[in-house]
């Protein structure tokens, strides 16, 4: 991972324009090319980014990224404070808590908990950013990804839009469409997940587990 701390300006082109002037940031570059920006606060999350694949054309005093999408993100840099490289290795993974790796693990067994006809193709299923949770096939052949949570919220819907960007480009898989799973999802996460074409189901732990009955209701 490479760390640039520099003062420097920063203008993306694409699905909008959007403008950064003037300050110190950290511009964080992963090993797998993608690209991000960040001030010192705002938590986790960058001014601005690009995910990879993306090409970087660096002069001194400017950066132009360009992905295959036509989005351009340009820094122009009028000072370096710091340009550092770590190299971390491979990461082992997140470890889910007990609950969560438990909720997968009973959605793996019976996947039709979260929609009829659902069949389970592999776990943890790979990509080059990482593993989505679930992967299926529904009753018509379609590829469905499954990102499970104990507690649904917007990071957990742009994570599982990642995984989808990602298994797209797998010629078996086109055409691949993404449920986002929790036993409780926040509005705003709802709503992020039905713009990206995600659909969102709220599961219960206790009667995937048999600890309960469902809830009966009357028509």
């Amino acid at each position: 991972m490479r760390l640039v701390i520099a003062r420097c300006s920063v203008d993306y082109d694409g699905r909008l324009t959007a403008h950064l002037p003037e300050a110190l940031r950290l511009i964080m570059v992963k090993a797998d090319g993608c690209i991000a920006i960040h001030a010192d606060g705002g938590a986790y999350k960058p001014l601005n980014w690009m995910n990879a694949p993306n090409t970087v054309n660096e002069s001194p005093d400017q950066w132009v990224i360009t992905n295959p999408k036509g989005e351009t993100l340009t820094i122009n840099i009028t000072e370096v404070v710091s340009d550092t490289a770590h190299e971390l290795g491979r990461d082992p993974g997140l470890t889910k808590d007990g609950v969560e790796a438990h909720l997968q693990e009973l959605l793996a067994a019976d996947p039709t908990a979260i929609s009829e006809g659902l069949v389970l193709v592999r776990r943890e299923f790979p990509t080059d950013i990482g593993p989505v949770d679930l992967l299926c096939r529904d009753s018509m052949g379609r590829a469905v990804a499954i990102e499970v949570k104990r507690r649904g919220e917007i990071d957990g819907v742009e994570q599982l839009a990642r995984y989808l960007e990602r298994l797209e480009r797998d010629p078996t898989l086109r055409g691949i469409r993404g449920v986002f799973v929790a036993q409780v999802i926040k509005p705003q996460a709802r709503v992020l997940a039905e713009a990206r074409g995600m659909t969102w189901v709220e599961v219960d732990y206790d009667v995937l587990r048999g600890a309960k009955l469902p809830d009966l209701t009357l028509f």
